[in-house]
């Protein structure tokens, strides 16, 4: 298919010498038979021309080929930057490698300079996240008294603490190497430091969970993997007022771990692009605070550990999260 589009192409490029060559011959056979010469005369010297013209065509073809399959290699190495571009007489080609020559010397200084701002804004935030953690500590330590309104302070407390650490997540999970440990864990053990961790918000909001145990092991890594399972816990807690919320495998083969609240549930016009980055939804302009930035942050991470994910929902009757923990492959970037 390739060839056939290089040739394609190669006959369309030249078309313009090959007319000048048919009008040529032309005027050679109208020429002999102006002047009355011998017709054997005029097609021997056609079909000499031609046979030239053919091998021509062929070299040229074969140069064409050769140069297209060249620069095809070349874009491999656009990324780190291309050291010697194809010897070439033509002076509009030569201009055209000096155009290309600036536009990589450039894009090398934009991505140097992208690279730097990146750490500069990592440095701070990573330094923002750390600082932000000494008063809330402190704070906890200031509410260690058990009365209501504590109960209640520590729970938004506990949240501001879910939103430093998505923040974090966000700048490590953008940048080109994250902190992953691949190895095979037990599923159980990661949910349940999920429930427990939300245990608080559980009681304070009458909210029943329904958790029979996942006895498997699956391979990935448990900091991100929990990241996950605390979002998804998360939204569930936030969008639903009374009812309960079930964690269960869907399908142990395939690793199916299912997150099913009795919650408001998600407008069937907003389901393909709930993990969009920043969008809110229909839920988002209910809820102004919605961000939009957690199910972007987990259908990533899902992908980085192989793993998927995917919504089912009903506006008013609930939602459904299943996540496919079953590795594929892993991506490393």
């Amino acid at each position: 298919m390739r060839k056939k589009k290089i040739w394609l192409s190669y006959w369309k490029t030249q078309r313009q010498g090959r007319n000048m060559v048919y009008l040529c011959l032309a005027v050679f056979i109208i020429t002999f038979f102006l002047y009355q010469l011998p017709m054997e005369g005029s097609l021997y010297g056609g079909f000499i021309c031609l046979c030239i013209a053919g091998a021509f065509e062929v070299r040229n073809f074969i140069r064409y080929k050769n140069r297209c399959e060249e620069v095809g290699r070349m874009k491999e190495e656009v990324s780190y930057g291309i050291q010697e571009f194809p010897e070439t007489g033509d002076e509009l080609e030569l201009r055209y490698q000096d155009i290309i020559r600036f536009l990589i010397e450039d894009k090398s200084v934009q991505d140097l300079e992208k690279e730097k701002k990146y750490r500069e804004m990592t440095e701070y935030y990573t330094t923002w996240v750390h600082q932000i953690k000494t008063p809330i500590a402190a704070m906890r330590l200031l509410l260690k008294e058990d009365t209501e309104q504590n109960r209640e302070v520590l729970m938004e407390l506990f949240k501001i603490e879910q939103y430093v650490d998505m923040v974090l997540q966000y700048v490590r999970l953008e940048g080109k190497g994250s902190d992953y440990q691949i190895r095979q864990y037990d599923l159980d053990s990661i949910v349940r430091q999920s429930i427990r961790k939300y245990a608080r918000l559980f009681i304070s909001k009458k909210i029943t969970l329904e958790y029979k145990g996942a006895d498997i092991k699956v391979v990935t890594d448990e900091k991100w993997l929990s990241f996950v399972i605390d979002q998804i816990l998360s939204n569930a807690l936030k969008y639903t007022k009374k009812g309960k919320i079930q964690i269960y495998l869907l399908n142990e083969k395939k690793k199916e771990l299912v997150i099913e609240d009795t919650g408001i549930g998600i407008a069937a016009q907003d389901l393909p692009r709930v993990f969009e980055s920043s969008f809110t939804g229909y839920n988002g302009r209910e809820d102004k605070r919605a961000t939009g930035i957690g199910l972007y942050l987990c259908k990533r991470i899902m992908e980085r550990l192989s793993h998927t994910i995917r919504i089912e929902s009903e506006l008013g009757k609930g939602t459904r999260v299943i996540l496919g923990l079953d590795t594929i492959s892993l991506e490393y970037e």
